[in-house]
C-alpha cells in the first residue's frame, strides 16, 4: 500500500504540480505586494483618495454595508490580472509564437463509411476502423 502511494507521489506530473503551486503562491505574493505598494496608491492619486477605500460604508435600514472593502479587493484583482496579462501572458505568448512555430495542419478528408474526418494519407479510419484507400498528399478531392 505504501509503495503505491510512494509511486504516486514520485510521478513527474505530481511533483511538477506541487512545484507549480509553490511557485504560483510565491508569485501571487509578489504581485499582490506590487499592486498594494504601487498600483493601488496610483488609483488613489487618480481618484483623489488615499488609495485605501476600506473605510467607505453606507447605511440602509440600520445595516452598515462596508463597500470599501469590496472596492479594495476589486481594484487589487483588476490590477493583478492586468499585471499578469501584460507582464507574463503576453510575453510568453509572443515568445511561444516566435520560438515554437505551429506544426502544419494535416490535410483531412471524410471517411466514406462514417464521415469522420481522417488524414488523407490514412489507410484505416480511427473511428469505425473501415479500410479506406489512402490519397496521395495534395491529390484532388
Amino acid at each position: 500500500m505504501l509503495k503505491g502511494f510512494r509511486d504516486f507521489l514520485m510521478r513527474g506530473n505530481v511533483v511538477d504540480m506541487g512545484v507549480g503551486i509553490v511557485i504560483g503562491s510565491a508569485f501571487t505574493a509578489v504581485v499582490t505586494g506590487f499592486v498594494k505598494a504601487f498600483l493601488t496608491p496610483l488609483v488613489g492619486v487618480v481618484v483623489g483618495a488615499t488609495g485605501d477605500f476600506s473605510t467607505y460604508t453606507f447605511k440602509l435600514v440600520g445595516v452598515t454595508f462596508p463597500y470599501g472593502e469590496f472596492l479594495n479587493v476589486l481594484i487589487a484583482f483588476i490590477m493583478t490580472a492586468a499585471v499578469l496579462y501584460f507582464c507574463v501572458v503576453l510575453p510568453v505568448t509572443k515568445a511561444t509564437a516566435r520560438y515554437l512555430p505551429k506544426k502544419p495542419k494535416v490535410a483531412k478528408r471524410p471517411c466514406p463509411e462514417c464521415l469522420t474526418e481522417i488524414p488523407e494519407a490514412a489507410s484505416r479510419c480511427s473511428a469505425c476502423t473501415a479500410a479506406v484507400q489512402p490519397m496521395t498528399i495534395g491529390a484532388q478531392r
